[in-house]
């Protein structure tokens, strides 16, 4: 199923590429695999990208998700066409190719813009009806993958965390607090430089209303656990701040009261998917994927939120 449907993919990819019937394929590198997992799978030609999404997705949700992709030009890549196709029976979307952080490369990792795209996402007025932003049901899938994974020792402290956490924060729940349209799954990998150089988020699949907190909270559990820098961090949340992001306080008053729990499960979530892996290939934790589950193990007594979280720290 998988080699058939990155063939649809593929397929579709060049003729959104090429619309004209007799127009010649000059595009020297071909199709190109740019994602192949159960919930997506995202193929290239030239400068197109087809994405086929999770089986389970809702139609109508996605058609909202696509209708604010569009209409919020130098924040979110807009989808090449409006609305979705069904092709071998999964929802499959255009999207112009963009550039990818450069992974071999952290010191230019795009901290700033992240930050101010985050800020205007969240300031931005609700469009009407939008369906919920998914980040705390992405949590609740991945332990629910951690107990499917079967017995591993260091499942019980972060089942523990998972368990210590508020209901919202485990998808059973709406949120408290302010609503805003949230990204719902930020990290690095989901900006890329558009058409015109700018940075711009891409991945609609989890957009929508919740707490803002919750698009920081990778980020921040990431400096928590010690896996960002303070330099890093400070650069993430300045910029957010320096463009009016709603979830944490403006003054340079401690942001972590906001971003504690959205950073609690974040490491949970993390955590889990790293011991389902884990186990799924048959390997040791490696020492990222430890730091994950110490965090979880320390979250019984002990914030998150490392000392370097105070007020003077974000500018």
């Amino acid at each position: 199923m998988t080699a058939a449907v990155l063939a649809v993919l593929a397929d579709s990819a060049r003729a959104v590429a090429h619309r004209r019937a007799d127009e010649v394929c000059v595009c020297g590198d071909g199709d190109a695999v740019l994602a192949d997992r159960p919930d997506a799978s995202v193929v290239r030609h030239g400068d197109v990208v087809a994405k086929a999404h999770a089986p389970d997705t809702d139609p109508a949700e996605l058609a909202v998700r696509l209708d604010m992709a569009a209409r919020m030009p130098g924040v979110l890549l807009a989808p090449s066409a409006p609305g979705a196709t069904r092709l071998h029976g999964r929802l499959v979307t255009f999207w112009p190719h963009g550039t990818p952080v450069d992974r071999d490369d952290p010191d230019s990792a795009p901290w700033e813009a992240a930050g101010a795209l985050l800020a205007r996402l969240h300031a931005a007025p609700v469009p009407g009806p939008v369906p919920p932003m998914r980040g705390p049901a992405k949590a609740a899938r991945a332990v629910a993958r951690l107990r499917a994974a079967g017995p591993h020792p260091a499942a019980s402290p972060v089942l523990r965390a998972w368990a210590g956490l508020p209901s919202w924060a485990r998808d059973e729940a709406p949120a408290p607090g302010p609503r805003a349209l949230c990204h719902g799954d930020l990290h690095l990998g989901q900006l890329v430089r558009g058409p015109d150089g700018r940075w711009l988020l891409i991945d609609v699949d989890d957009l929508g209303v919740g707490d803002p907190a919750w698009d920081l909270a990778r980020p921040a559990a990431w400096f928590a656990c010690g896996l960002l820098s303070p330099q890093e961090w400070t650069r993430f949340l300045g910029a957010y701040r320096d463009a009016g992001g709603p979830a944490v306080p403006a003054d340079g008053a401690d942001p972590w009261p906001a971003l504690d729990v959205p950073a609690r499960a974040l490491t949970v979530q993390t955590a889990a998917l790293a011991i389902a892996k884990a186990v799924a290939a048959d390997r040791p934790l490696d020492e990222v994927e430890q730091a994950l589950v110490d965090a979880c193990a320390r979250m019984s007594g002990v914030e998150v939120g490392p000392p370097e979280l105070a007020p003077d720290t974000t500018k």
